[in-house]
């Protein structure tokens, strides 16, 4: 059976970790937006921060990465990680994952993965996610902070991983289960 699995949530809640933990545990392929997003980035010599503003004016970016992210997912046999992924793939019925985490304890991940202070990870992400939440508002009239499709939600900040693993491969294999 085909397994498409996507996790959504905003910047800082432990997308990458948990998707790339759970591809070791079914055997599946990763694919990450926000990975596709940066390299884009890359290739307009432009910082994210710079790049959120361009894609502002620039719908054809958003499109590109959309239109990759769902050719993957039509594949199956991957976990799809970005803040649109669950929206993107509806259609193609993945098990949907939402992950949550404090404000705070957000940008505390965001200040050490990216080597900054805290109030610079505040001001970049909270910029960065007030120009994403417009954008696909814009784009595709999605509300990002919606939280009504998504199978499972979990607070990252209330479990250490290995409890988080247990509860999804749960979940997931409960999902395959019924589709079988």
């Amino acid at each position: 059976m085909e397994l498409l699995i996507t996790i959504t949530g905003l910047h800082g809640v432990g997308k990458t970790l948990i998707g790339k933990k759970l591809c070791e545990y079914f055997n599946l392929g990763y694919s990450s937006a926000g990975i596709i997003f940066r390299n884009i980035a890359k290739e307009f010599n432009m910082s994210c921060a710079e790049f959120n503003e361009y894609a502002l004016t620039h719908p054809e970016i958003d499109k590109k990465i959309d239109g990759i992210t769902l050719e993957l997912a039509k594949k199956g046999n991957i976990i799809i990680e970005g803040i649109l992924s669950s929206w993107i793939t509806r259609e193609l019925n993945p098990f949907r994952i939402l992950l949550i985490a404090p404000l705070e304890v957000r940008i505390q991940r965001i200040a050490k993965r990216d080597n900054i202070t805290f109030d610079e990870a505040m001001e970049i992400t909270t910029a960065r996610e007030k120009s994403e939440r417009t954008r696909f508002k814009r784009l595709y009239n999605i509300d990002i902070l919606e939280k009504n499709i998504y199978d499972i939600s979990i607070n990252t900040y209330s479990f250490d991983i290995d409890s988080m693993i247990k509860i999804l491969t749960t979940a997931i294999n409960e999902h395959k289960n019924k589709k079988e």
